[in-house]
């Protein structure tokens, strides 16, 4: 009964703060905040949405400008990003301890600081780890299993690209978020996504995002979507593990891995349609469809695309653009960036360098991967791909990171088959180092079971629509 009359509770705080948003959005917006919108919102697209020829395929300006802060903090004799990894460990864990020893003022009286340094027992295990991990591999000492290259060097490779990747999202995705664009767009296109895939309009600023750009980025962009109200539980748990698709530039560097990057285009294209058949049929099952409709505990419902009788969907469309841009502010900006980039810093890099290596050791150095993957040598097998059994493992190994099956692909002897596994492993997109332990580290209520399912469920769909396009498209 208690728990009825929370809930009842939460619903009707939802609705009364529904109600104050939409008398709010009613009023007219000064014509300075719609330029506001326009301006911020121009640049953040031409950062994150905008593809420019780089080479022999594509990228987008947020990635110039990652590469080039990247490019800043790697010296002739050391990388300034794996130092900073090592920084963040050690500091993060040290600070932990003495703040479970001494409860020191300074961080109990402040509220995020003590968020951050009174981490739950799986966050305090990963420090812990982690910090072990990063200093072996750094050093180079310990058990050749734990610092190689394939296992913590690999993981070490991925935390220092994140250093330059989350410096500059945190602080540059604002213009994407904070300024309107996601309520213009989502009110202008509502009626064509929300049908196709279930989720709100705003979420195809999402998909452009990932798919021109990062995996990564797309990620974060939802999680902090969701903490700030305007998607729900489901929504977000959605669009995290259907829309965050790897970059074109990845792509490219994944297709020329595997030797298949003179067929690039039509490579691309494949992925690009099994993508969106798979977004529009993984959340129509379970578990995705099972996560519940409701909205963050702390943020509330803020989202309202719900065009209004007698208004025009442009008038409502840049209505709402306008009063989103009024209320973005730069110390808000700064302040969102910090929290974002403490959060990933503190926790996240620790149990990638944590659990990452524990994953790898596992898919390196024991048969577990060899054997688990029977069944989907069995049924690649009744799908006409030749070598199934060789390459079955490459089916499961990606749920720890997308590096792996390529890998594992790179020196296959069929091309045919290197072609379709390869194109289904970035369809899976579940890789537990990128975009998994960003959804499991945020407040979006979905655990690693619910990632392992869809993960499952997206490569089981995934190879047969690979395999049936690629015998239509492709000539080897």
């Amino acid at each position: 009964m208690e728990n009825k009359n929370v809930s009842s509770a939460a619903e009707n705080a939802v609705l009364e703060q529904d109600a104050e948003v939409t008398a709010v959005d009613l009023k007219p917006v000064e014509k300075k905040y719609i330029w506001k919108f326009v301006l911020a919102s121009l640049i953040g697209a031409f950062l994150f949405l905008v593809p420019i020829p780089s080479g022999t395929t594509f990228t987008i300006p947020i990635g110039i400008v990652i590469n080039w802060v990247s490019g800043l903090l790697t010296l002739e004799t050391i990388s300034l990003e794996e130092v900073a990894v090592l920084a963040f460990i050690t500091f993060s864990t040290i600070v932990t301890i003495i703040n479970m020893i001494f409860k020191p003022d300074f961080i109990q009286k402040r509220e995020p600081l003590k968020k951050l340094f009174t981490p739950a027992p799986l966050y305090f295990v990963s420090r812990i780890i982690g910090l072990v991990v990063v200093y072996m591999v750094y050093f180079g000492f310990g058990p050749e299993m734990i610092r190689s290259g394939a296992t913590g060097g690999s993981m070490l490779g991925v935390s220092a690209t994140l250093v330059s990747v989350v410096l500059c999202i945190a602080f540059l995705m604002p213009l994407l978020t904070d300024f309107g664009i996601m309520e213009f767009v989502g009110v202008l296109i509502r009626k064509v996504v929300r049908p196709l895939f279930t989720v709100p309009g705003r979420s195809a600023i999402d998909l452009m995002t990932s798919w021109l750009g990062t995996s990564n980025a797309a990620a974060i962009l939802t999680t902090r979507q969701y903490e700030t109200g305007f998607y729900s539980a489901r929504e977000a748990a959605t669009i995290s593990m259907n829309f965050s698709f790897v970059s074109i530039p990845f792509c490219y560097v994944i297709a020329k891995l595997i030797g298949v990057d003179e067929k690039f285009t039509i490579f691309y294209i494949i992925n690009l349609i099994c993508g969106i058949i798979l977004a529009m049929i993984i959340p129509r099952i379970p578990p995705l469809r099972n996560i519940p409709d409701t909205y963050d505990e702390i943020a509330g419902k803020q989202i309202n695309e719900e065009v209004p009788e007698g208004v025009g969907k442009m008038k409502w469309a840049l209505n709402l653009a306008g009063h989103r841009a009024e209320s973005a502010t730069g110390k808000g900006v700064l302040k969102s960036g910090l929290h974002v980039y403490s959060s990933m810093f503190f926790d996240l890099i620790p149990i990638v360098m944590a659990w990452g290596t524990i994953v790898l050791i596992l898919v390196e150095y024991t048969p577990i991967f060899d054997i688990i993957a029977t069944p989907f040598g069995w049924y690649m097998d009744l799908l006409g791909i030749e070598g199934a059994n060789e390459i079955a493992p490459t089916a499961l190994v990606g749920f720890a990171d997308m590096y792996i099956p390529p890998l594992m692909l790179a020196d296959f002897p069929i091309e045919r088959t290197r072609f379709i596994m390869g194109a289904a492993s970035l369809l899976q997109i579940i890789y537990m180092t990128e975009v998994g332990l960003i959804v499991i580290k945020s407040r979006v209520p979905v655990n690693v079971g619910h990632l392992f399912a869809v993960f499952i469920e997206r490569t089981i769909l995934a190879i047969p629509l690979v395999t049936v396009l690629t015998n239509l498209l492709v000539t080897f």
